[in-house]
């Protein structure tokens, strides 16, 4: 009975999380603009993702360029609050967390005031960059730090020993150790920034559109123009979805295929 209650408990969660999109990956090749009527099985909003290519080509551009950026900034702070003694890198650590939990409203209003009270424009490319970074760097510390916890501390000091400079350990000894938790840390950086709409839409320009700020447009503002754009929207979010499914089966037959691996030898 314990088992057909979790089991059930499981089931009722994912179907809860899962249901909505598979409705949507259903409604994206509905021929018929509205969701609840069924026309014909159709490509034609898939054939018509060129109509919102520059929104495409933004938001890649940023996901990716914030989320090299937050992954260097994180990844290098992570190493600094490890090897931290003290005080200082408990202070540095806890104000590290802060943003994590804080909310993205706060941060978007702070920059905004920082920007204004430094003379800069509250609306420009360079601003949005920098909430962007600002957003995923935190959490790219959160998962270098485990990957650092496991790795034994006395690696670096050896190396310097050996005649390394603390250059060469940093890249040889240290970056090979920690690269799982480095590229799930740039992995996560892409799907905060893809998914962020309170940052870009109060510091991107305007007439800058991302997928967040496109979509919400689209449906708060539903002009004749605008309207027209939305079934195109259910095949970009059908692609996003089976391609973010594609990546995680893969980093799932990866570890697998290591742990395997790693028993083989043992």
């Amino acid at each position: 009975m314990k088992k057909f209650i979790k089991a059930s408990y499981i089931f009722i969660v994912l179907a809860f999380i899962y249901i909505p999109i598979f409705i949507l990956i259903i409604a994206s090749f509905n021929s018929e603009r509205v969701m609840g009527v069924w026309g014909n099985f159709s490509l034609v909003w898939y054939a018509e993702l060129g109509k919102v290519k520059d929104v495409i080509f933004n938001t890649l551009l940023l996901a990716i360029v914030s989320a090299t950026i937050a992954t260097i900034i994180g990844t290098l702070g992570a190493i600094g609050i490890y090897y931290s003694k003290g005080r200082a890198g408990k202070v540095v650590k806890g104000m590290s967390q802060i943003p994590v939990v804080n909310s993205e409203v706060v941060t978007a209003c702070a920059l905004v005031m920082l920007f204004i009270i430094l003379g800069l424009s509250n609306r420009s490319i360079f601003g949005l960059y920098v909430g962007h970074i600002i957003l995923c760097a935190p959490f790219v510390v959160l998962s270098v730090m485990p990957k650092l916890k496991q790795m034994d501390s006395s690696l670096y000091e050896a190396a310097l020993d050996l005649g390394a400079t603390p250059f060469q350990a940093l890249f040889k000894v240290i970056l090979p150790e920690i690269l799982p938790g480095i590229f799930t840390g740039f992995m996560l950086s892409i799907t905060l920034s893809l998914d962020d709409y309170i940052i870009t839409a109060m510091l991107a320009p305007l007439g800058y559109d991302t997928i967040s700020t496109a979509v919400y447009k689209a449906l708060a503002h539903a002009t004749e123009q605008s309207g027209k754009t939305i079934p195109i929207y259910r095949a970009l979010t059908t692609i996003i979805f089976v391609i973010t499914l594609i990546v995680v089966l893969a980093m799932n037959f990866v570890s697998k295929k290591k742990d395997a691996d790693g028993k083989r030898e043992v």
